[in-house]
């Protein structure tokens, strides 16, 4: 059996065609409008993990700062090796809170997500306060982001940043 379509000359023809069209394209637009759905959730989800990540840094909570932190953390920033693992990052983060009373606050400008993986780029701020008192500093700059699902949840697996401030001048050879 040969099965003809109406031909679009005719009234009763085109309108079959688009009907047609619009039956063979409903699948393709309920699957996009999923996942553009689950993607506003996950970039939701990010956002309020940043939300609590940055809350812990601001009010000095290493438990909450270490409760946010996987194992397999990686903080990669410029004058150093990288801090690796949650152990480096709280240690480091302890000595910080110790001394020091931040503010810090971040601006993401993309956040892409793909499956169970993540990536977000933006800008932050750091002013830190001496508590023995003295001049703060304030720092600008750019940060690169990995976030990855996790049994649900989003987590930052690497946190790679610079400063914005001006780099010194090459020293003449």
């Amino acid at each position: 059996m040969v099965m003809t379509l109406p031909t679009p000359s005719s009234r009763f023809g085109a309108m079959a065609v688009v009907l047609l069209a619009a039956v063979l394209a409903l699948p393709f637009a309920e699957r996009a409008s999923a996942q553009a759905a689950s993607t506003s959730a996950d970039e939701a989800a990010i956002a309020e993990f940043n939300r609590k990540y940055l809350k812990a840094i601001n009010d000095g909570d290493i438990e909450a700062l270490a409760s946010l932190t996987t194992d397999g953390h990686m903080m990669i920033s410029s004058g150093g090796p990288p801090l690796t693992g949650k152990k480096a990052l709280v240690d480091s983060m302890t000595r910080a809170f110790q001394t020091t009373d931040i503010d810090e606050s971040w601006a993401p400008e993309e956040t892409v997500v793909s499956g169970d993986l993540a990536y977000q780029r933006g800008t932050f701020v750091v002013v830190a306060k001496p508590k023995a008192g003295g001049a703060e500093s304030r720092i600008t700059g750019n940060f690169l982001r990995i976030y990855r699902r996790i049994g649900g949840a989003w987590f930052m697996v690497r946190d790679s940043f610079n400063s914005q401030q001006p780099r010194a001048a090459a020293s003449a050879q």
